[in-house]
């Protein structure tokens, strides 16, 4: 089976997403890395930016089929033709509905341009990917008519679009059954998600005989989005114990990729990829998950290039709170440990999100640790305006020495956090993996909460800061969850060793 994916189509379609040609490269270049077999990489009669975008893709010599969506239209095929994508994915409505509605047509005139444009399209050396929209609210004698002629044109591959998510499970074998008794070609499954069932839909179809899965990175996608990419892989790979052409391990960093481009982030209990996928907070969870991972984790972390990691909260049990102090090389006794585990309890109860970096704070305080931090901000400059490009300077000290870090940015706050990673870079290898801020008071100077998850190697931490000024909020809270990564008693003589 292949995997044809529309991140840069029909996912771009989402509310709010406007990617620019470097950054579509980016995720295309990528999801040539991934493996997937046919990137969709965008609509290039829409505008020249798009069509700009498609061939800097299509110059890339990538080894994914490229393709660009097109109306059944000649003057749409000609921009496929000219941003040199090898295939168009040629997007015709089959309902009644859209027929009427929509096209003001009747269906002979729609089945005559499908003819004709196949045949235009075939003549001129692409392949065609014919895309049936609404095709599951469609006369089904009707479709397969659309179908047979597009197939007697010549197309490569026929798609029927489940356009507003209207199947089921079951609906969707049938549907798909009876397509590949009747069709000769390879046929695809695009569904979109709008009664959450896009996933099942598709894996249901391609249980039903179809061959390429048509999918977005996170599920992107108009309205409730399109099926999510990294849940039919591993839900084939994991649980139908296919063997497949994509790199797992690469499917978190990929998500985090189109996150941080796209402007949209993954809710946290995101199947996958999502924060909580591989976090546990729990004390019967975590209890569990340190004995034998598989307690609580369908597939390790590791598949999909994530970590697990050990939430520190009210509800945490002993065995998560020792862990993550043990991480940091503390080894408080057991009357330590205990006054330690109550106030994170009583933090927990006054309604607080409990970060590694509170729990930092609580066993140095208990334990008569504390002092200088690893990372300590003495000084930051930032200038931004309309005609000014943002700009930052930090210094820094880092275990007592002296490091400078200026950067641009596409505000202040990114300008001040790229600044702080140019200073530590060569020091430390950590990365700011999400980044979430919210105002917790109204007017416009209101408190402004930043809540960070960074990376070094394979820990992740997290860690918040607390300001009326956004940039020094976001600075609190990096260099914070940077202080944890950093810290590190073993070896140290600490209180706990009397």
């Amino acid at each position: 089976m292949k995997f044809l994916d529309t991140t840069l189509r029909d996912g771009e379609q989402t509310p709010g997403v406007s990617l620019v040609a470097e950054n579509k490269l980016r995720i295309a270049q990528r999801l040539d890395e991934l493996g997937v077999d046919v990137i969709e990489a965008g609509f290039a009669s829409v505008s020249e930016g798009e069509m700009a975008a498609l061939r800097l893709i299509t110059n890339q010599d990538l080894r994914a089929e490229i393709s660009s969506a097109g109306r059944g239209l000649k003057g749409d095929i000609d921009a496929v033709l000219k941003c040199g994508a090898s295939t168009m994915s040629m997007i015709i409505p089959t309902s009644d509905l859209h027929i009427e509605c929509k096209l003001h047509k009747t269906r002979d005139q729609v089945l005559k341009a499908t003819e004709d444009c196949v045949l235009y399209a075939k003549d001129h050396g692409l392949k065609v990917d014919l895309l049936a929209e609404d095709a599951t609210r469609s006369d089904f004698d009707y479709l397969i008519k659309i179908f047979q002629t597009a197939v007697d044109a010549g197309v490569d591959r026929v798609t029927p679009c489940d356009t507003v998510g209207i199947l089921t499970p079951d609906r969707s074998f049938d549907f798909f059954s009876k397509l590949t008794d009747k069709i000769s070609v390879p046929i695809g499954v695009h569904c979109h998600n709008d009664f959450g069932m896009a996933v099942a839909n598709t894996i249901a179809a391609l249980g039903a005989g179809a061959q390429e899965a048509h999918a977005t990175v996170n599920g992107l996608g108009e309205r409730a989005g399109n099926a999510a990419l990294e849940e039919i892989v591993i839900t084939l790979r994991s649980l139908y114990k296919l063997n497949l052409n994509i790199k797992t391990p690469l499917l978190y960093s990929t998500s985090q990729l189109v996150s941080r481009l796209t402007g949209i982030h993954t809710q946290p209990n995101k199947a996958i990829v999502g924060e909580n996928a591989f976090t546990h907070e729990s004390g019967i969870h975590t209890q569990g998950i340190l004995a034998n991972p598989l307690t609580y984790e369908p597939i390790s972390p590791e598949l999909v290039g994530c970590t697990r990691r050990i939430a520190p909260g009210k509800h945490s049990g002993s065995n998560a709170i020792r862990a993550n102090l043990a991480n940091m090389g503390l080894n408080p006794n057991e009357e330590q440990f205990n006054d330690i585990m109550q106030r994170i309890k009583e933090l927990g109860d006054k309604g607080k999100t409990v970060m590694d970096a509170d729990v930092l704070a609580i066993a140095e305080t208990v334990l008569g640790l504390g002092g200088d931090k690893p990372i300590q901000l003495v000084e930051m400059t930032f200038v931004g305006g309309n005609k000014v490009t943002s700009t930052a300077s930090v210094r820094l000290k880092v275990q007592g020495q002296d490091v400078w870090g200026s950067a641009i940015g596409v505000g202040p706050v990114d300008a001040a956090i790229n600044a702080v990673k140019v200073a530590i870079a060569e020091a430390e290898p950590i990365t700011l993996e999400q980044y979430n801020v919210k105002a917790i008071t109204g007017g416009t100077d209101a408190m402004v909460e930043v809540v960070v998850h960074m990376r070094k190697a394979n820990r992740t931490v997290t860690a918040m800061g607390l300001r009326e000024d956004i940039v020094k909020a976001s600075m609190e809270a990096v260099i914070s969850g940077m202080n944890v990564l950093k810290t590190d008693y073993n070896g140290k003589p600490t209180p706990a060793s009397f």
